[in-house]
């Protein structure tokens, strides 16, 4: 006798194959199309839609569970007087000299920046730092500046930029006031992640990654699959060297369980699309000075990190959207490739412009790539007005990805979009294309966000499809005859356990 059985249901079990009912045991699928199995519960679907759990395979999540708990969250503000409006609402409740942190800002909708100076102005006695919506550029005060000893004369780290006039900070100089603020402790780190993992549950989402995780939130992390907290299964990449630091962090002690995996890395080649930072080799148009975007690293030094981690056995995930990092990292994948050491499939998070050359690439060397459709809903518009006209085939071209032969992996990037929801994300693949003819199917959609997200994460014998033996890991939605936004979501399942 097993322990579940559900039955009456359209189950997409993996991409070309369904089943009417399945069995769980133990936390583990143990039947597929056999509705008479005994059980000590059956549950009739009356034909609803079973998936496997979504798999969100690049989500910040202490960043989503920050602005959920005590962030300043700006991404619903469509004037910069709103901005100012909200920072001078949260200073007031604030005492003097406590730092006052927001995100979501985005200057293609607020039709310029936050600068230094009305920020002096709304809170006088607080020092500001806003981020905004892509989190590679910062707004500042100059009690914020201060603080972080930054001066006019201040030479800023390599990879980023300071605009001391208007308190802008670009990239790794935002590591320069980070280091003044109070550091979050292991118990903030908890906080924040338990409420951005509980938000992606609500999402049906089972499984995710979080990219960029420095030593205390992996403590966090820990921590939390020690005490048997973590309500999803949770792949990190694991950050090597921190924004505005020369420092690199040691590589961590590798760790796996069926909650928590901890064998992979994190690097930034460049910035972001959205801010005109991604390294591009044609400068943008229309923004406020002549860019080219920034490269993070030299690419000598980004080989010899990237190496140390390779030698160790440990996967890769490399931020890479512009054109010109996309280069540089596919030449260091390919370097790595040439050693004499095991053979590793490494990842680019975004791949964002790449054509035909860096697709061709990425496919002989076994790179899985990750992009966001969500980008194509969200921050489109932000897209067409900075890329110069020779990009626009290659943004985001999820069509020519899928087509080159590369495990696409789907993933919201949350919070630099403020939608977590893969619905979203699958509807925008299919129907908001960059260009016409770069859309995907529903099918090939909800692959990218299950079983491409389990490979890239080293998890595909456990996870990712509903087939026999995998995690009981899914969700069950009504009304999947509608358009995928009218999908209701009626509940998810962890390891046969209903959330």
């Amino acid at each position: 006798m097993i322990d579940l059985l559900f039955t009456n249901a359209k189950i997409w079990v993996a991409r070309g194959i369904q089943a009417s009912s399945l069995g769980i045991q133990c936390g583990k699928v143990v039947s597929l199309d056999e509705p008479n199995l005994k059980a000590r519960e059956t549950i009739d679907l009356g034909g609803a839609s079973v998936f496997p759990g979504w798999n969100d395979a690049h989500v910040h999540v202490w960043k989503v569970g920050h602005l959920r708990t005590t962030m300043l969250d700006l991404r619903d503000a469509a004037t910069l007087e709103e901005v100012y409006a909200l920072v001078q609402a949260r200073a007031a409740t604030l005492e003097a000299g406590t730092w006052l942190l927001g995100r979501g800002w985005n200057e293609a909708k607020l039709g310029s920046s936050p600068n230094k100076t009305a920020l002096d102005a709304v809170a006088p006695h607080n020092p500001v730092v806003l981020t905004r919506t892509c989190a590679h550029i910062h707004a500042t005060n100059s009690r914020a500046l201060q603080l972080a000893g930054i001066e006019l004369s201040t030479t800023p780290p390599h990879g980023g930029e300071i605009h001391f006039d208007t308190g802008m900070l670009f990239e790794t100089a935002h590591g320069l006031v980070l280091k003044a603020m109070p550091a979050f402790t292991v118990q903030d780190c908890k906080k924040f992640i338990l409420a951005g993992l509980e938000w992606l549950l609500k999402h049906g989402i089972t499984s995710c990654t979080d990219p960029a995780v420095d030593p205390t939130l992996l403590q966090a992390y820990r921590e939390l699959e020690r005490e048997g907290r973590l309500p999803i299964r949770v792949n990190v990449l694991f950050i090597r060297r921190p924004d505005g630091g020369s420092e690199t962090y040691p590589l961590p002690e590798k760790f796996v369980s069926s909650f928590l995996r901890v064998d992979s890395v994190k690097f930034f080649a460049d910035g972001g699309l959205s801010g005109a930072t991604a390294a591009v080799s044609v400068p943008y148009q229309n923004t406020e000075f002549s860019s080219q975007g920034v490269l993070r690293f030299e690419t000598e030094e980004l080989y010899e990190l990237a190496l140390e981690a390779h030698q160790n056995g440990f996967r890769i995930g490399t931020h890479a959207i512009g054109d010109r990092a996309l280069d540089q990292i596919l030449t260091v994948y390919e370097r790595l490739a040439k050693t004499s050491f095991p053979a590793i499939q490494h990842r680019i998070e975004h791949f964002g412009l790449a054509n035909p050359m860096h697709r061709a690439k990425a496919k002989a060397l076994g790179v899985m790539v990750v992009p966001q459709p969500i980008f194509l809903h969200e921050l489109s518009g932000n897209f067409r007005k900075y890329l110069p006209n020779e990009f626009v085939p290659h943004c985001y071209n999820l069509r020519a990805m899928m087509d080159a032969g590369l495990t696409t992996v789907f993933s919201s990037d949350a919070p630099v979009v403020k939608e977590v929801n893969p619905l979203v994300g699958i509807h925008a693949a299919i129907n908001e294309p960059f260009q016409d003819g770069n859309q995907v199917s529903l099918d090939e959609s909800i692959q990218a966000f299950t079983q491409n997200g389990a490979i890239a994460s080293g998890e595909a014998d456990n996870r990712g499809t509903l087939k026999l033996g995998q995690d009981a890991d899914f969700c069950i939605y009504l009304n999947t005859n509608a358009p995928v936004l009218e999908w209701n979501l009626e509940s998810t399942w962890v390891g046969g356990i209903q959330q």
